[in-house]
C-alpha cells in the first residue's frame, strides 16, 4: 500500500535523513522523502504496518506527521504562504532588536556615542545586561531553532537546528558567565577582570547568528514558492465553474460537480472546464498552455476539447467525457507532484552525506574546543572557533541541491508540454545514446493520404470509381481514398456483390461490371494487364508510397499513390537529435522498400521493417545487450512493451493509454522536436544539480576548517560566528537562485504549419466577418449544395449561404480567411471561381 504523509519541522538534509532512516527501520518496501513539499510516499504492508506506527516513528525522534488529508489543489500554496508570513515576521522582530544590540555592542569601536551608564568598567554590568535584555526576544520568537535542534539531539537524530541552537546556546551562555564574573570582579574592585569580560560577551553574536538564519530562510522560502510558479499557473488555468445543461435549462455549477455525459455551454473567452466532446457549434481554441501550439486550433462538431484551454471566438456545447481527477489538466498536475515526490539517483550521495553530517559537525566543533583549550588556554578563542564551526556547518545547501533543481525542472517541463513520471526518468534521459523511434503515428501523422492519382481516364471518374469501390472497406488505405472523393464533393456509384479479398484487396459491381482494387498479387491472380503501371507503381513504392491498383476484368485502370505523410517538424528533430550524437533507428512494419524510402529521406541512421509488434521489444533487448542505453518512442498498444524495457521510454500525448502507462515520458504536443527538448532539460537540470551539490559540498570543505582556526597558526585568520551565519545562509539561497535558472530554459520552436487563419487583432476573435463568394457554373440546388459543402470545412467559416440567383455565397468567418483555400475548394468541386467581395 502507498500512502502520502505531511512531515513538519524539518528544515535541512539531516532532517529529511532522519526521517527516512527512521520509517525505514519499520520494514517498508519504499519510502521518498521531499524536503521542499514537506511530504512523505510511504509504500508498505498493511498486514505488518499501520499509518499510526509510521506516524509514531516520525514523532519520537522529534518531527510532526500526518496523513495527507483530501484537500483543495491550492491549499498548498496558502499553507507555504502562511509560513512564508510567520517567517517574516520572526524577521522583522528579531530586526528591531538586532539593530539597537549591534549599536550598543559594536558602536564604541567605531566611535558611536552611547549613554554614560553603559560606558567604562562601572558601567559595565549594565552594558552587558541591557544587551542581554535586547537578545532575549530574538531567542524567544526564534525558538523554533532551540525545540527543534534540542529536541533532535535528545532523540539520537540533530539537524540543522541542532547546531545553530548549539551555537548560539553558546554563545548566549558564555554572555551570562561573562556578566556574573563582571559583578563579582566589580565587588572586588577588579578592573582586569571586568576589562577582559566587557569586551568578550557574545550576546550580539547569539542575536545575529539567529536572525541571519531567519533571514536565509525566508529568501530560502520565497525561492521554494519561486519554484512552484509554474505549476500554479496549471493550476490557475482550470475554471471553478460552469455552465451546464440540465432539464433544459442553463446552470451555472461548480467544476467538481460535473458529471460524465453532462452538456456544458462555453462562450467566447471562457475556459473549458472539462474534457469533452463538441456537439454543437464551432470556434478557434487557444491550446498553448496545454499542447504549445501558438495559434488557436478550429474546432467544430465531433472534435475533441482540452480542459483548461480557451475558446476564443463562438459559443459551442460539448459532452463532458472526462471529469475531475481524469481530466487532462488533472492528470498533468498530478504527474508533476508525483515526480516531485520521487528522488532521482543522484541525490542518494547527498543523502548518505547528511545522515552522517550533523553528528560529524559536533564532533569537530566538541575537538576544535578541546584543543584550542588546551593549546591557547583562551576559552574565549577556543568558544569563538566552536560556534563558527557549528554554524557554518548547517546541511541546508546539500538537503536542497537536487529537490530544488528537481521542482522547477518539472514545473518547467509541464509548461513546455513534457511530463516526466518521475525524478529518475529526468535524469537518466541525458545518458541515453539510442533512440528507438517508431514509424506510425510517432514520425508520421498516422493517417495515411492521398498523395498521387496516376490514371488515363477523366481523373474526376476515375476517383469515382475507386472510391465507390472502397467505401464499404474499413482498412486504412480505403478511408483516405474516401476521404480525398468526399473532400471533392464526389458522388459515389453504387456497389453489388462487394468482396473483400483477404491480404490482396477487393472487388464489386457497378453496373454489372466487374472491378478490383488491390495490390499487385491481386492484380497477377486475376491475369489482369499491369505493364503500363507497373514501373509507375515501383516509382511510388521507391518514395515510400504505397500503390493501389484499380482495374476491370482485362486492365489497369489506374493508380492511386497513398502514403502516412511525416509530421512537419519530424525532419527537423531527428537532424537535431543526430547533431546532438545520438544514433537514430527507425522501426516499422512496413516493407523493405517503403522503409528505406523513408529512412533516407528522413535522414536516419537505420531501420528494422516488416516488423510484427512484439518484435520491437526484442529489438530493445538486442541493442541493450550490445551495452546500448535505449530511448524508445511510440503511441501504439504493440509499443508498449518496448517502451516499458527500454531505458527511457518516451509516449506521444496522442497515443493510446496503454503506451503511456508503460513511458517514463509523455510528450503532450505529439512532436518529435519535444524529445530534443526533453533531453536538452534534462542536461540542463543534471548540469544544475551538480553546481548545487559541489557548492554545497565545496563550501563546507573550504569553511570548517577555516572555521575550525586551520588558518590561524598561519597567517592569524580565523572565521567571525557572524560571518559564519551569514556565510551559510548565503549558501542557501544560492542553490535556491541557482536552480530557478531552470525557469529561463527555452524549447526548440517548432515549426509552423501552414495555417489557414490569422489573428488580427482581439477584437476579431470573437466577431463574425462576412464575405461574398462569386462562383460561376451553378445551376440548381444540387450545384448550391456541392458549393456549401466545399466551402464549409475550411478552417474559420461558422455559415455558408448560397444565393443561385446571384451567383455567390454568403460566408460569415471568423479571424481571415485564405483566399487560395476558398479558390481550390470552389474548383474542386466542379465549379468556376469569380473572386471575393469581403463585408
Amino acid at each position: 500500500m502507498k500512502e502520502k504523509y505531511d512531515v513538519s519541522g524539518m528544515t535541512c538534509s539531516a532532517c529529511q535523513a532522519n526521517v527516512q532512516k527512521a520509517v525505514e527501520k519499520l520494514g517498508v518496501h519504499n519510502v521518498n522523502v521531499n524536503l521542499i513539499n514537506e511530504s512523505m510516499t510511504v509504500d508498505y504492508d498493511t498486514d505488518k504496518l499501520s499509518s499510526k506506527d509510521i506516524i509514531k516513528a516520525i514523532t519520537d525522534i522529534g518531527y510532526g506527521a500526518s496523513l495527507k488529508a483530501d484537500r483543495k489543489k491550492n491549499e498548498d500554496f496558502t499553507l507555504k504562504e502562511k509560513e512564508e508570513m510567520s517567517t517574516q515576521s520572526r524577521l522583522k522582530v528579531s530586526f528591531a532588536f538586532l539593530i539597537p544590540l549591534m549599536y550598543l555592542a559594536m558602536g564604541p569601536m567605531v566611535g558611536l556615542p552611547i549613554p554614560k551608564i553603559f560606558m567604562g568598567n562601572k558601567g559595565a554590568v549594565n552594558y552587558a545586561f541591557v544587551q542581554f535584555l535586547m537578545t532575549i526576544p530574538v531567542i524567544f520568537i526564534n525558538r523554533k531553532f532551540f525545540t527543534s535542534g534540542f529536541r533532535g539531539l535528545v532523540k539520537k537524530a540533530p539537524n540543522m537546528d541542532t547546531l545553530v541552537a548549539l551555537g548560539a546556546s553558546a554563545a548566549t551562555a558564555f554572555g551570562v558567565f561573562a556578566i556574573m564574573r563582571m559583578s563579582h570582579a566589580q565587588a572586588f574592585d577588579n578592573i582586569e577582570v571586568i576589562e577582559h569580560y566587557r569586551h568578550n560577551i557574545y550576546f550580539e553574536t547569539s542575536a545575529m547568528i539567529l536572525t541571519l538564519i531567519t533571514l536565509g530562510k525566508y529568501f530560502e522560502s520565497r525561492s521554494k514558492g519561486e519554484t512552484k510558479t509554474s505549476l500554479k499557473n496549471l493550476m490557475d488555468l482550470a475554471p471553478k465553474t460552469a455552465n451546464i445543461i440540465r432539464d433544459d435549462k442553463e446552470l451555472t455549477i461548480g467544476v467538481d460537480e460535473i458529471k460524465v455525459g453532462d452538456i456544458i455551454v462555453v462562450r467566447p473567452g471562457e475556459a473549458i472546464p472539462v474534457d469533452g466532446i463538441i456537439t454543437e457549434g464551432k470556434s478557434l481554441v487557444d491550446q498553448a498552455a496545454i499542447t504549445g501550439e501558438s495559434m488557436p486550433v478550429s474546432k467544430k462538431v465531433g472534435d475533441a476539447v482540452i480542459s483548461a484551454t480557451i475558446n476564443k471566438q463562438g459559443s459551442f456545447k460539448f459532452k463532458a467525457n472526462r471529469v475531475g481527477e481524469d481530466t487532462t489538466i488533472s492528470q498533468i498536475i498530478n504527474l508533476v507532484n508525483e515526480a516531485n515526490e520521487t528522488k532521482a539517483p543522484i541525490a542518494r550521495l547527498a543523502d548518505k552525506v547528511a545522515g552522517i553530517f550533523v553528528p560529524l559537525v559536533v564532533i569537530i566543533a566538541i575537538l576544535t574546543f578541546a584543543f584550542w583549550s588546551l593549546t591557547t588556554r583562551n576559552y574565549e578563542f577556543a568558544l569563538n572557533l566552536m560556534i563558527a564551526v557549528l554554524v557554518i556547518s548547517c546541511p541546508c545547501a546539500l538537503g536542497l541541491a537536487t529537490p530544488m533543481a528537481i521542482m522547477v525542472a518539472t514545473g518547467k517541463s509541464a509548461e513546455l508540454g513534457l511530463l516526466f513520471k518521475n525524478a529518475e526518468s529526468l535524469e537518466n534521459l541525458h545518458k541515453t545514446n539510442v533512440i528507438l523511434l517508431d514509424k506510425t503515428g510517432t514520425i508520421t501523422e498516422g493517417k495515411p493520404v492521398v498523395t498521387d492519382v496516376v490514371t488515363n481516364m477523366d481523373e474526376f471518374d476515375f476517383i469515382k470509381l475507386a472510391a465507390s469501390l472502397e467505401k464499404y472497406s474499413e482498412h486504412p488505405l480505403s478511408l483516405a481514398i474516401t476521404s480525398y472523393a468526399n473532400d471533392r464533393n464526389i458522388d459515389l456509384f453504387s456497389i453489388t456483390n462487394f468482396e473483400s479479398i483477404s491480404g490482396r484487396g477487393l472487388s464489386g459491381k457497378i453496373s454489372d461490371k466487374i472491378f478490383y482494387a488491390g495490390n499487385i498479387n491481386l492484380m497477377k491472380e486475376k491475369n489482369i494487364d499491369i505493364l503500363d503501371y507497373e514501373h509507375k507503381a515501383i516509382n511510388l513504392s521507391e518514395q515510400g508510397k504505397t500503390s493501389m491498383y484499380f482495374a476491370n476484368d482485362k486492365e489497369v485502370l489506374g493508380l492511386i499513390g497513398v502514403q502516412d505523410i511525416e509530421k512537419i517538424d519530424s525532419k527537423d528533430a531527428i537532424k537535431n537529435l543526430r547533431d546532438m550524437g545520438y544514433k537514430i533507428i527507425m522501426l516499422t512494419g512496413d516493407n523493405e522498400k517503403t522503409a528505406e524510402a523513408i529512412r533516407k529521406n528522413l535522414g536516419i541512421d537505420e531501420k528494422y521493417a516488416e516488423l510484427l509488434p512484439q518484435n520491437k521489444e526484442k529489438v530493445v533487448r538486442k541493442l541493450q545487450n550490445e551495452g546500448n542505453n535505449i530511448t524508445m518512442v511510440g503511441d501504439g498498444i504493440n509499443d508498449a512493451p518496448a517502451l516499458a524495457r527500454a531505458d527511457i521510454g518516451i509516449a506521444i500525448g496522442s497515443g493510446t493509454d496503454i503506451a503511456i502507462d508503460s513511458a517514463d515520458v509523455i510528450l503532450i504536443k505529439n512532436s518529435l522536436l519535444d524529445i530534443v527538448n526533453s533531453i536538452k532539460l534534462s542536461k540542463a537540470t543534471i548540469k544544475i544539480i551538480k553546481e548545487n551539490l559541489f557548492w554545497a559540498f565545496f563550501y563546507n570543505l573550504i569553511l570548517i576548517p577555516l572555521a575550525a582556526g586551520l588558518m590561524y597558526p598561519i597567517n592569524g585568520l580565523t572565521l567571525n560566528p557572524m560571518f559564519a551565519a551569514f556565510a551559510m545562509s548565503i549558501s542557501s539561497v544560492f542553490v535556491c537562485l541557482n536552480s530557478l535558472r531552470l525557469r529561463n530554459f527555452k524549447a526548440e520552436n517548432k515549426k509552423q504549419e501552414k495555417v489557414n487563419i490569422e489573428i488580427k487583432s482581439e477584437e476579431n476573435m470573437s466577431e463574425l466577418n462576412k464575405m461574398i463568394v462569386k462562383v460561376d457554373g451553378m445551376s440548381c440546388e444540387n450545384c448550391a449544395k456541392h458549393v456549401r459543402k466545399a466551402l464549409e470545412p475550411l478552417d474559420g467559416i461558422d455559415d455558408v449561404e448560397v444565393n443561385l440567383s446571384n451567383k455567390e455565397a454568403v460566408v460569415k468567418y471568423f479571424g481571415s480567411i485564405n483566399e487560395k483555400d476558398v479558390k481550390s475548394a470552389i474548383y474542386d468541386a466542379g465549379y468556376e471561381y469569380k473572386g471575393i467581395e469581403y463585408k
